[in-house]
């Protein structure tokens, strides 16, 4: 936990030095490292490190096909033996050799005594909450950097804009089984967020906690759990709400951020995974809304996965930062860009909470001004 300073803009921070860059860029320093052990060690894993971004691609889409043909839940029940898994696959066997050659290279899966058995890491990826399902959906973000040139350029129109309906407004959001699928997505991976939101910061002295943008209420239930006598206000679209289930101290206020004012009544207003989906004008009016909404001394907490900024972070840089890019109205952002939103909108008191798993989750935290 730390607190921010006063906004200002980021400035990049020098990586190493030039001459170290121009060595690794000459052929004859690569060749004297090879000579020298600790050296060749350090340009090996240099080495592998850059083929596994050339590879990235390949081993997500083995990923997916594991998760699609179902092998992983296939060895979840038991060990098997090839024929077996690819006759219950209906993949030729020579195939599913290197499909589960694969995963084995990726620590998913093992061969031991002519059977394939399933590794903890395996296990774990049917268990973590909303990454199968995450895994699933990315076919529609992978069609939409076919042609990743034509993408940054801006010369293309991406699916997955339409895949979260949700982002523009309670209109393109109506269908309800558009507001299903997003529901359903939002809850499964809304738990290891609540889990390390909770962590990162305590909700001791709080009432009153509205939830705006939460969904069928994954966060709020997380928080009951831990705060039994807290308020709670869940605010989402309609069709959104609709699939809340009943809690205790838990009122539901059906409306959209972008078109309704947010209630008043609650001392904490919580933000979860809510600003990277939007562009700086419609997270500066939801800023604004929050501030209006919140008593003198009322706290506002954001938490999603943040940009490195000047020191940048392969999950949230790359993954997160292309995702919200493809969506077309969301960026990934900085603690310090969105402290200077925050500040813009009226709040002080600002406090960064990095979190542990920064692909999981940050936090900040503001206060509205006596």
């Amino acid at each position: 936990m730390a607190d921010l300073p006063l906004p200002r803009p980021e400035r990049l921070r020098r990586t190493g030095p030039a001459w170290l860059t121009r060595l690794a860029m000459s052929p004859r320093f690569h060749a004297v490292i090879e000579r020298i052990p600790g050296l060749r060690l350090r340009s090996r894993a240099e080495g592998r490190a850059l083929f596994d971004v050339v590879s990235g691609f390949v081993q997500s889409q083995a990923l997916l096909a594991l998760v699609e043909l179902r092998v992983l839940h296939a060895l979840a029940e038991g060990p098997a033996s090839l024929p077996r898994l690819a006759q219950r696959a209906a993949v030729p066997e020579a195939r599913m050799q290197i499909l589960v050659q694969a995963g084995a290279a990726l620590k998913l899966l093992r061969h031991a005594r002519g059977q394939w058995h399933l590794t903890p890491r395996g296990g774990a990826f049917l268990t973590v909450p909303g990454l199968e399902a995450m895994v699933r959906h990315h076919d529609v973000l992978y069609r939409d950097l076919a042609d990743p040139v034509a993408f940054f350029r801006g010369q293309t129109q991406p699916e997955l804009a339409g895949f979260w309906p949700y982002v523009f407004g309670a209109g393109a959001a109506a269908e309800p089984a558009l507001a299903a699928r997003y529901s359903r997505l939002m809850a499964d991976s809304q738990a290891l967020v609540a889990g390390d939101t909770l962590r990162l910061v305590s909700l001791r002295g709080v009432r009153h906690l509205m939830d705006v943008g939460g969904g069928t209420g994954a966060f709020l239930r997380a928080v009951a759990a831990q705060y039994p006598a807290l308020r709670l206000t869940l605010f989402d679209l309609p069709a959104v709400v609709e699939g809340a289930a009943p809690l205790a101290r838990l009122t539901v206020h059906p409306g959209s951020f972008r078109d309704d004012p947010l209630p008043q009544g609650a001392d904490m207003i919580s933000l979860i995974r809510v600003l990277y989906d939007h562009s700086d004008s419609t997270v500066a009016a939801l800023l604004e809304a929050a501030f209006a909404a919140l008593p003198p001394g009322g706290r506002l907490l954001i938490s999603e996965p943040m940009s490195g900024g000047a020191r940048p972070d392969p999950a949230t840089d790359v993954y997160f930062a292309v995702y919200t890019l493809a969506m077309q109205t969301g960026r990934t952002r900085s603690a310090v860009e969105i402290a200077a939103l925050l500040s813009a909108a009226g709040f002080t008191g600002l406090r960064d909470y990095p979190g542990p798993r920064p692909y999981v989750t940050s936090a900040l935290t503001a206060q509205k001004p006596f």
